[in-house]
């Protein structure tokens, strides 16, 4: 019975490491690829962020901004990537978190100069979704009353006006 339980023991930890998937590691932050821009051009890098604005089709290709907290970037990746896209971030939607990886380039030749990564692989981590909006009862009030002021004002310089 003993050797039965330190081979299950064995085998499961041989199994757990190739069973955990780690992405925060091995993933490089936006502001760290500009602040190593040089060091990093022309590098296979992996970044993850949230999809934001709209994406602009440039025939098979088409751009993508990527946010992931620290910095924004744009991502060169083909149309088909780009269509799977649902949610981009903007004041009224939480944009698709996506894992991109490809090639960093801190000055790119075919995009007049541009710091860019050319995407391998897009992956859609996470779906976006729509974010309501709520605007505080203080605001309505606030609202009202600077409103009915302004009319009172109004009301008041005509009346003196005549």
């Amino acid at each position: 019975m003993g050797k039965i339980i330190k081979t299950f023991v064995l085998i499961l930890l041989l199994i757990i490491p190739f069973s955990v998937q780690a992405y925060a590691s091995d993933t490089t932050k936006i502001n760290d690829l500009i602040e190593n821009a040089l060091s990093l051009d022309g590098k296979n890098v992996t970044i993850q962020g949230e999809a934001i604005g709209e994406s602009f089709e440039r025939g098979e290709y088409s751009w993508v901004n990527v946010n992931d907290g620290t910095n924004i970037i744009g991502i060169w990746m083909k149309t088909d990537d780009a269509q799977k896209i649902t949610y981009y971030g903007n004041y009224k939607n939480k944009g698709d978190t996506l894992r991109i990886s490809g090639i960093f380039r801190r000055s790119c030749s075919e995009h007049g100069g541009e710091l860019d990564i050319h995407s391998d692989t897009v992956v859609i981590t996470n779906t976006g979704s729509y974010v309501p909006e709520h605007i505080s009862d203080i605001k309505i009030i606030a609202a009202v009353f600077l409103s009915m002021l302004s009319g009172f004002v109004v009301w008041l310089y005509l009346k003196m006006k005549k």
